[in-house]
């Protein structure tokens, strides 16, 4: 049994981790989680009452905090989540990005630094710094055959990657500078249960059931790979566990897809679904709305995910059809989950689960 501290545990990504560990591991699982609009603690109520389960409503940027947890805790590995992920709002505000995934990721690198100094031979030999971060610190790809490998060079276009992009150095630097055993992944687009709708494809399902127009950025015509979010967990947990001290791993979900076509498939599997449409609506395919294109929007990203394949055996389970099917199936058997990010009440429910 190892014990893993999990930063941004109540994120779409990160609940999907913890969900993960505690279902099929019998590993022990510590969340920090600074709890900002997109943490949702409802995303964990299916594992909150494990004895291997807890939380500590933390700040990373918040280095006296983070020292304790990480000191009473006596984690094996630390998988850094936490960060602040939407395009759009880093356009809007670029100084919350750059405090949490910037200054935020350092202040749990030095954290961690002296944590893991502290510790015997053996059990630094055993500890990993797993971080977690996007494809998106690539830029985009302007060919049709071209793939983001470990390799290629950074590129970011938008606030957002930029503080990832950072944030992915800085990792690097401590590993080199001073051997704390780290690895990193860089995921594509994830997609799937307990997603927070203002992302594509939670947005244009909720909207679509509400008779709401579906607003697609442009042509519609930008690429992107996706991977559905409980893939992605077992490829981390894969990684923390397995991989090399100093690897990088890219996770893909080998489904290139055009936004536009994102949006036809969920209309499609909603007429399917949901044929008693909400009044005036004859096909959801008729709400769709083009808009003005969003600053610097990247074109096409594609991963290759050879390596982590070739090193460690993992693929996707699920192809974007069955993913799909599932996503769209989940937001419609839970309602209250998403009537409860709209309505505010997830945020004021927090307190029966803090400890």
């Amino acid at each position: 049994m190892m014990k893993i501290i999990v930063t941004g545990g109540a994120g779409f990504i990160g609940s999907a981790v913890v969900r993960y560990i505690i279902e099929q591991t019998d590993d022990e699982v510590l969340v920090i989680d600074k709890l900002t609009y997109a943490g949702n603690l409802e995303s964990l109520d299916q594992v909150s009452k494990s004895n291997r389960f807890h939380f500590k409503q933390i700040d990373i940027c918040d280095r006296n905090s983070l020292a304790k947890a990480i000191n009473e805790f006596q984690p094996n590995i630390i998988m850094h989540l936490a960060a602040e992920s939407h395009v759009d709002r880093s356009i809007d505000n670029p100084s919350t990005f750059i405090e949490t995934n910037v200054i935020g990721t350092f202040s749990l690198l030095q954290e961690s630094l002296v944590y893991w100094k502290k510790l015997d031979s053996d059990k630094q030999k055993c500890f990993r710094f797993h971080h977690i971060s996007t494809d998106e610190v690539y830029g985009d790809l302007h060919g049709t055959d071209d793939l983001f490998t470990e390799t290629t060079p950074y590129s970011p276009s938008s606030p957002y990657s930029a503080s990832k992009a950072s944030s992915d150095h800085l990792v690097r630097a401590w590993h080199r500078t001073f051997n704390l055993p780290t690895v990193i992944t860089n995921c594509s687009n994830n997609y799937g249960p307990y997603h927070f709708p203002e992302k594509i494809i939670p947005l244009m399902i909720l909207n679509a059931l509400e008779g709401k127009p579906l607003p697609v950025y442009g042509n519609g015509q930008q690429i992107r790979d996706w991977l559905y979010v409980e893939d992605h967990a077992k490829a981390l947990y894969l990684v923390a566990t397995k991989a090399k001290v100093g690897e990088t791993y890219n996770i893909g979900g080998h489904n290139e897809q055009k936004n536009i076509d994102v949006v036809n498939i969920i209309c499609k599997l909603l007429e399917e679904f949901v044929p008693n449409k909400p009044d005036g609506v004859k096909y959801y395919k008729d709400l769709i709305t083009y808009v003005t294109d969003r600053p610097g929007h990247d074109q096409r990203y594609a991963i290759d995910a050879s390596k982590i394949y070739l090193d460690l055996g993992w693929k996707p389970q699920e192809t974007f059809e069955t993913g799909m099917r599932k996503t769209v199936m989940w937001y419609i058997q839970n309602k209250q989950w998403c009537e409860h990010i709209k309505d505010g009440s997830y945020a004021r429910s927090r307190q029966g689960i803090i400890n």
